[in-house]
């Protein structure tokens, strides 16, 4: 019976230290999180993506096959979690099945080696000297010591030899590697288990004290993030969008604690949670029910958002003001007055017709209608464009700068929280060490071979590297080099 089990264990134990079983569950890890990058983890953009790959009638049905297999939060999914834990298990049992005997390989002392042994080494060098023994071995022990390495010496009859090696520890690391990787999925299952992935749009103005999962839960902070501004500039001429950029302010108990510009590259972290400019868009999009004032051009919400203007006389200094839709302003010690009568978000003319209209709803030409009564003139109206400087001169002189419509745009904010991270970063440390151990250092061992001849010495050299067998080769060729230079130098003198 107990040979039964130790029969049954036994199998288990080589099972999980089966080469091919690592095999099938990188490919298995490998085909999944292809699977899971490439989809997207929003269920509207996946089907997008879906109806773009395979067409608009199959998309729904590979989208619902999607959804069960858990595709669309695979890094959460308990089969995800589960190829990691049986990954994790197999590089542990193959851990623990080679590092014994690789341990009592480099635990073994270096022992001298017969002449025919030497000889049929990896690498192997022979010569003679005139000298004497003892100036031989003299030289070589400094030769083998400036090469770092510690020699140890047996003499038999008329021959000494010297033996040592360095780099014994390098068998171990692979084991470093190993140990790496165990952390990076440590580090992914506490941050999938303990972090989260949301969004937050936040329009100008507007703060928060949640976040959104793209599963549709809601997850309490215990601090506001406030949107100061949002802002978005252009390639020059066109309307694809250079760079976006928000300023978010935390607060916690009722004080600012910390204000940040950020952009696509540069997030803001507070207590372990990162805030990544992702998108942004229009305010009125998040207010489907809001009332409007009748306009040609485009949405004017009542109560939401407000116009900034700087008005400035000629020669004066500006004077910022902020403005709703149809209330009324005077540029100060002129006597002209303003009233905003319209918006546009995005307004052009059509060259064929010469009629204007708003050509898309995000804010990209934003333009405002203003009526200007002058006094002596009849009133007129005038568009007045925030890209477009020259459209705000007045005659005498006098200008409308139209500076924003804030409050009409959100930042689009990808919430993370990982606390994982910091074991994969001292992860990727430790593998870093642990290849440049692997791929760059090697375990050396040398064994030189003095026969004391008549007015000669007949040297042996051989070694054994476990990789870089050419650079080792180079290196006993030196030791060599340097070795015979100096007896030479000895025997002149």
């Amino acid at each position: 019976m107990k040979e039964q089990e130790s029969g049954l264990l036994q199998k288990i134990w080589n099972f999980c230290a089966s080469i091919k079983l690592a095999i099938v569950v990188l490919l298995l890890l490998a085909i999944t999180s292809i699977v899971g990058t490439v989809l997207p983890q929003e269920d509207a953009k996946a089907i997008q993506f879906l109806a773009k790959v395979v067409g608009d009638n199959t998309a729904p049905t590979l989208y619902n096959i999607f959804v069960t297999l858990d595709f669309m939060d695979m890094y959460h999914a308990w089969w995800f979690k589960l190829l990691l834990f049986v990954f994790c298990i197999n590089l542990i049992v193959c851990s623990l099945d080679k590092l014994p005997r690789v341990w009592h390989i480099i635990q073994t002392p270096l022992h001298p080696l017969e002449e025919h042994v030497i000889k049929n080494l990896q690498i192997k060098k022979e010569l003679k000297v005139k000298a004497s023994i003892q100036v031989a071995r003299d030289e070589f022990l400094n030769t083998l010591k400036s090469k770092k390495y510690q020699p140890l010496e047996a003499t038999e009859g008329d021959s000494v030899q010297m033996y040592s090696q360095k780099g014994r520890y390098t068998r171990l690391g692979v084991y470093i590697v190993h140990l790496s990787i165990l952390l990076i999925f440590v580090g992914a299952l506490v941050g999938a288990q303990f972090g989260f992935d949301g969004y937050l749009n936040l329009p100008e103005g507007s703060s928060s004290g949640s976040i959104y999962t793209f599963d549709g839960k809601t997850i309490p902070l215990d601090f506001m993030v406030k949107c100061n501004w949002y802002n978005t500039t252009y390639y020059e001429g066109s309307y694809r969008p250079q760079e976006f950029q928000s300023e978010l302010v935390v607060i916690e108990d009722g004080k600012e604690v910390l204000t940040k510009a950020i952009e696509v590259n540069d997030p803001l972290t507070y207590k372990g949670i990162t805030f990544y400019q992702s998108n942004y868009g229009s305010a009125l999009q998040m207010y489907p029910n809001i009332s409007y004032y009748p306009s040609s051009f485009g949405k004017i919400p009542i109560g939401l958002g407000a116009f900034i203007l700087n008005m400035t006389p000629e020669g004066g200094q500006p004077q910022t003001i902020r403005l709703q839709y149809g209330e009324s302003f005077q540029i100060p010690g002129t006597g002209i007055k303003g009233t905003i009568a319209d918006f546009s978000p995005a307004l052009s003319r059509d060259p064929g017709t010469n009629i204007l209209y708003t050509f898309d709803d995000q804010m990209m030409e934003p333009a405002i209608a203003i009526q200007i009564e002058e006094p002596g003139k009849a009133p007129y109206t005038g568009w007045f464009l925030q890209r477009h400087p020259e459209t705000w001169l007045l005659d005498g002189g006098h200008s409308i700068e139209f500076v924003e419509y804030w409050g009409m745009e959100y930042t689009g904010l990808q919430v993370s929280k990982d606390p994982g991270v910091w074991i994969i970063y001292l992860a990727c440390i430790i593998m870093s060490l642990g290849l440049y151990v692997t791929f760059f250092m090697s375990n050396k061992k040398i064994w030189v071979r003095l026969v004391n001849e008549k007015n000669s010495v007949s040297i042996l050299i051989g070694g054994s590297a476990t990789k870089n067998r050419l650079s080792f080769e180079q290196e006993i060729e030196s030791i060599l080099s340097k070795t015979s230079e100096a007896i030479e130098a000895r025997s002149t003198k």
